[in-house]
């Protein structure tokens, strides 16, 4: 799927290539939070997986304006409408020096499928994964899948011999305390291997001497620093103690561009940030509503809503580097999303729908939400708790590093929550099935429909999607998805978030509208 290469603020691929013989450089960068596990099917979230993905490889990458190309996979076809054939590059070794082979692959499907894992909605789980011989895999499916592969570039390929050896055949599971090798030592294809890791404080990257790709980069060696505040991060890039950082505090990005030596890159994302309601419960875990759950009524629903005033985040917190949402997805990623326009603000009315649902005291409940993870997210939260309480509603926020948070409502343990998603497709089938569907009792769908959100008649348009190979009947059907949402209010959109990233001016980078940061594109002059 190609996007438009004014979404993408990117130095030119050719400038990179002319860069690459300059002299090496190490280089130094930040971001609000770290990687919540070295193991790369543990947690399904942008940041970790693009980590990831400088030191493991799926059978396809994205490149800098998210096109997809080929990487362990040299080539691939379709032999029949459910049958796949990936023809598998030969000559890649795992960084311990292993050859990559079609065993790792299967190796590979079998494990982010498994219980743990926090990708298997990657893969589906009928999907049949065989050896033909070392170098071609079979990909079966139970119907036909027009998009099958187009999350595969973060299904990071691990090596079974080493799984094996090191008792990390199993993923490492972010909902529980438990971890395994994989945690914390790392052994991909890709270009850069991890040298040095103290979790939330330092990790340290090489370049990977034997990759099969060609190196864009001039890095000798890469140092990642985990900062959580906005001013420590800002003051380390201005200071020159970094080289690189992101995301970029809204109220900072006009101090960096007029600082010499400095400047930000900025432009929307493909992410959503929305609230997200427990609908599934009889009773809400954490509420002073006792024997029933307030949400199931879509007139508190439609309250809440009208109780936030998006226009004033957008304003006020995010300085205008945001946009405001009607649906799950952003207008570049879906074709008729102009004719979404969101409920507008209204307190008043607010007031009556509570009032109306038996409710004309308000109530109260908890919410989650990360501190460290979105732009300015724990902000955002601690705005909609004011406006909430505006209408009567006492909210308690709870906001947590990433590493808490995540393992609190990842375990359906919430009520009332926060949460940002960038469809790893680029498709709406992708939010479809992760965030819309119904949830079933394993989560092997709507594993992040953390509120459990039902309309059976979305369920039935996501699996019709799935398959449909017309682009225009499958976008009537999408269009009829994300109406059904709306009509239900099934959640709370509030907006597309932009990207904020900052560098010296003595480096050249790319900057790709998922928010994912590739090393290996990086110069240092």
């Amino acid at each position: 799927m190609g996007l438009r290469r004014s979404l993408i603020a990117v130095a030119s691929v050719a400038a990179i290539c002319a860069a690459s013989g300059a002299q090496a450089k190490t280089f130094k960068w930040a971001f609000q939070g770290d990687a919540q596990s070295l193991d790369p099917h543990t947690l399904n979230e942008t940041f970790t997986l693009g980590f990831l993905s400088n030191v493991y490889e799926g059978l396809v990458r994205r490149g800098p304006d998210l096109q997809i190309l080929p990487s362990l996979a040299e080539s691939w076809e379709l032999l029949d409408p459910n049958h796949w054939r990936f023809t598998l590059r030969k000559g890649v070794k795992f960084h311990n020096g292993n050859d990559f082979n079609a065993d790792d692959v299967v190796f590979t499907f079998d494990r982010v499928r498994m219980d743990g894992s926090d990708i298997k909605t990657k893969v589906a789980a009928d999907t049949k994964v065989v050896k033909v011989d070392d170098y071609t895999v079979d990909i079966i499916t139970s119907q036909p899948n027009p998009i099958v592969y187009y999350e595969w570039d973060n299904v990071l390929i691990m090596d079974k011999e080493w799984a094996e050896e090191n008792n990390a055949t199993a993923p490492t599971d972010v909902t529980k305390d438990a971890n395994n090798y994989a945690a914390f030592n790392a052994n991909g294809t890709g270009p850069f291997k991890i040298v040095e890791r103290e979790t939330d404080v330092r990790t340290v990257f090489k370049p990977n001497p034997d990759w099969w790709d060609e190196a864009k980069h001039n890095v000798t060696e890469g140092i990642f620093t985990p900062i959580s505040s906005d001013a420590t991060r800002v003051a380390a890039l201005l200071s020159g103690e970094i080289d690189m950082m992101y995301p970029v505090p809204v109220q900072d990005i006009k101090r960096i561009d007029s600082n010499g030596g400095t400047a930000t890159l900025t432009g929307p994302e493909l992410r959503t940030i929305f609230l997200g309601m427990d609908q599934s419960r009889d009773e809400l875990l954490y509420s002073n509503v006792k024997g029933e759950n307030p949400f199931k009524d879509k007139r508190v629903r439609e309250a809440f809503y009208k109780a936030i005033d998006v226009e004033t985040i957008r304003k006020k917190i995010m300085r205008n580097l945001s946009t405001p949402s009607a649906i799950m997805i952003s207008p570049f990623l879906f074709s008729k999303s102009a004719k979404y326009e969101r409920m507008g603000y209204d307190p008043e009315a607010a007031k009556a729908l509570l009032a109306e649902a038996g409710y004309p005291d308000g109530f109260e409940l908890s919410m989650d939400c990360p501190n460290n993870r979105y732009v300015n997210d724990e902000a955002i939260c601690q705005a909609v708790v004011a406006m909430l309480a505006k209408v009567g509603v006492k909210v308690d926020l709870l906001a947590q590093p990433k590493a808490l948070y995540f393992k609190k409502v990842l375990d359906f343990d919430t009520s009332f929550y926060m949460l940002g998603w960038t469809p790893g497709s680029f498709d709406s089938w992708n939010v479809m099935f992760n965030l819309l569907a119904c949830r079933d009792e394993n989560a092997t769908r709507a594993k992040f429909n953390l509120g459990g959100y039902c309309n059976p008649d979305v369920d039935k348009l996501t699996d019709e999607v799935l398959v449909e190979t017309d682009p225009e009947t499958r976008d009537s059907k999408i269009e009829a998805a994300y109406d059904m949402v709306a009509e239900d209010i099934g959640y709370i959109p509030l907006h597309q978030q932009g990207l904020a990233w900052a560098k010296k001016d003595s480096v050249d980078l790319v900057q790709r509208a998922d928010n994912q940061f590739m090393l290996h594109f990086v110069n240092v002059k």
